[in-house]
């Protein structure tokens, strides 16, 4: 089979279309022919030793959507041939993966390939924002940054669906349009922080009830300044750069919280009940999943270029076809 290796810590020229193996599944194992394979910021943070627990070589990737082809020993619940997704297990970038049988869901019918590999990572990391790490109540406002990347389009409808108030920020012109779409009221043109006093303005004074930050430590300061007494503010950006920050510089008594993944799906169980309301939502037309760009696999680096550059729109697949 053929995948996407990096062997040295780099830029996009780091990732080798190589040639490898077919895995074997271990016990508790299934073997998936990749149908898409999902690309994330976090994969050009691994690519490039942003993420320090990553270990060279590795085959790139964490998230993929196809069909089983073998199981290994003991596996129970899946059947060869069928469709499933998977998320926050490397090598996804690859024709063929092992994946543990545990995280492993089965995708339904009537969702597609791309647009089940376009949900698992940031359709379930917006569930966790807008349910478990701020409850989003009709009424409230937040404040998404990036809202027209993968997670900020899927976030900006789930808050709407909740009855929220979305005030979008992007970094160009031409994203505005796909903000709005997506929900967004309001649409700020930033790159970098300086928003803080159109926050103000656009909630009376009062300041959003919670902003979603994933722009790292340039927009830091202006998202704290963005939010009302008690307001929360949900930072995943550390690719983007951390701050220094003492608990006594956070103004108005607002709540700080770093919020990861695996907190939001800690079992097998409540991974199948998360993707199973994402999957739930998109059935009913309430989220729909814009797919950004699609990339044969050897190319996977034109689409690490891409998504590093902020150009793009959505989710980008890699289809090892």
């Amino acid at each position: 089979m053929h995948a996407i290796m990096v062997r040295e810590f780099g830029g996009p020229e780091a990732m080798a279309w190589t040639e490898l193996p077919t895995p074997v599944p271990g016990a508790g194992e299934a073997l998936v022919r990749v149908g898409v394979a999902g690309v994330n910021f976090m994969d050009t943070g691994v690519r490039s030793t942003r993420v320090q627990t990553w270990s060279l070589p590795t085959v790139l990737g964490v998230e993929g959507v196809g069909r089983v082809v073998e199981l290994g020993p003991g596996v129970a619940g899946l059947q060869v041939g069928q469709r499933v997704a998977w998320v926050y297990h490397p090598g996804s970038y690859a024709e063929y993966v092992a994946v543990p049988a545990a995280a492993l869901v089965a995708v339904p019918d009537d969702i597609d390939d791309e647009t089940a590999g376009g949900v698992m990572m940031q359709g379930l990391t917006a569930n966790h924002f807008s349910t478990e790490v701020y409850p989003v109540a009709p009424g409230d406002t937040a404040v998404v940054h990036a809202a027209a990347g993968g997670v900020g389009l899927l976030l900006t409808q789930l808050i709407t669906a909740r009855g929220g108030r979305v005030i979008g920020i992007v970094s160009r012109e031409e994203k505005v349009a796909a903000a709005r779409e997506a929900g967004a009221d309001q649409v700020l043109i930033r790159q970098g922080g300086g928003f803080q006093d159109e926050v103000l303005e656009l909630t009376g004074g009062e300041g959003a009830d919670v902003v979603y930050d994933g722009g790292g430590a340039p927009t830091f300061t202006s998202s704290l300044q963005s939010l009302r007494h008690h307001g929360t503010m949900a930072f995943y950006g550390p690719f983007m750069g951390s701050p220094t920050l003492r608990p006594t510089d956070l103004p108005k008594s607002i709540r700080l919280t770093y919020p990861t993944f695996s907190d939001h799906v800690r079992t097998h169980e409540a991974l199948v009940r998360r993707s199973g309301e994402i999957f739930e939502l998109i059935r009913n037309g309430k989220l729909r999943v814009r797919i950004g760009g699609r990339y044969p696999l050897s190319r996977a680096a034109d689409a690490h270029v891409d998504i590093e550059s902020r150009r793009t729109t959505g989710k980008l697949l890699l289809i090892p076809s």
